[in-house]
């Protein structure tokens, strides 16, 4: 693809946000796009979303588990940028027509005290740069179709990521945490929408641990030039199957000791 391509694919992307209208799989569209295209065109949504005056809060990792992987054809995670307008404090309603099709997931958020640079982060850097964890939702939307009409074929891991990794939104919980005060493989989550369970995991499903998300995230960004800095929020990954929320689903995340968070959709 060429650059004049990646920014036509994020304009795009970013008109079907604002209006509500899904855009064909770029996946079809550009049918020899890369994982680097795909990053790319990510870049442009931030250059564009930074020059509209959005401000970064931070980053999440996405497909995360094995089971996400392997229905993507995919053995790695993927990334996504997170945005200020993307903010949710738990107990909020989310108003309609806000999303196109949201779901939500179930994570660990690390709130950042220091900036991770470098291909050779490791496990205890992550640890002495987090100020500490937190429960959160993260809300999922997708600009992109699901599925072709008129081939069939579903979206596919270079969508996802073109498509800011599919990210629209963080609920963050109000219980903060040392880092190294927890086994956070252990740290587990009740879901429920409508005051029925609907998925249930631990912490050990994001990669063994979520501390090691972190690092691949670190890693990756130094491959394209880019850090976490102090401030930033960032979504280790799901340990559940995305939920879906229609109007009206009301959600509740039960973490035990470590927490709850709510949200609502109108």
């Amino acid at each position: 693809m060429t650059p004049e391509e990646h920014q036509r694919a994020a304009t795009d992307l970013l008109k079907a946000e604002a209006s509500g209208h899904q855009i064909d799989l770029l996946s079809l569209r550009y049918p020899n796009m890369t994982m680097d295209d795909a990053y790319a065109i990510q870049g442009e949504i931030y250059a564009q979303k930074r020059a509209a005056g959005c401000d970064v809060i931070g980053w999440k990792i996405g497909l995360t588990s094995k089971a996400m992987q392997n229905a993507l054809g995919i053995d790695i995670p993927d990334s996504g940028i997170l945005f200020d307008h993307m903010l949710f404090q738990s107990g909020e309603d989310v108003p309609a027509g806000r999303f196109i099709q949201p779901r939500i997931e179930a994570e660990i958020a690390f709130l950042m005290k220091g900036t991770l640079s470098g291909n050779d982060i490791g496990r205890e850097d992550v640890l002495a740069a987090t100020e500490a964890v937190a429960p959160a939702l993260e809300i999922l939307d997708t600009r992109i179709l699901r599925k072709d009409p008129a081939t069939g074929q579903s979206r596919n891991v270079l969508d996802t990521i073109s498509d800011n990794a599919a990210n629209a939104g963080v609920v963050l919980g109000t219980e903060r945490f040392a880092p190294t005060s927890l086994d956070l493989r252990w740290i587990g989550a009740i879901v429920s929408r409508n005051n029925e369970v609907e998925e249930t995991g631990l912490g050990a499903g994001v990669l063994n641990d979520p501390v090691e998300s972190v690092v691949w995230l670190a890693r990756r960004m130094a491959a394209y030039g880019q850090k976490i800095e102090a401030g930033h929020i960032i979504l280790a990954g799901s340990f559940i199957r995305p939920i879906e929320c229609p109007p009206g689903s009301q959600i509740s995340a039960d973490f035990g000791d470590f927490g709850s968070v709510e949200i609502s959709f109108s």
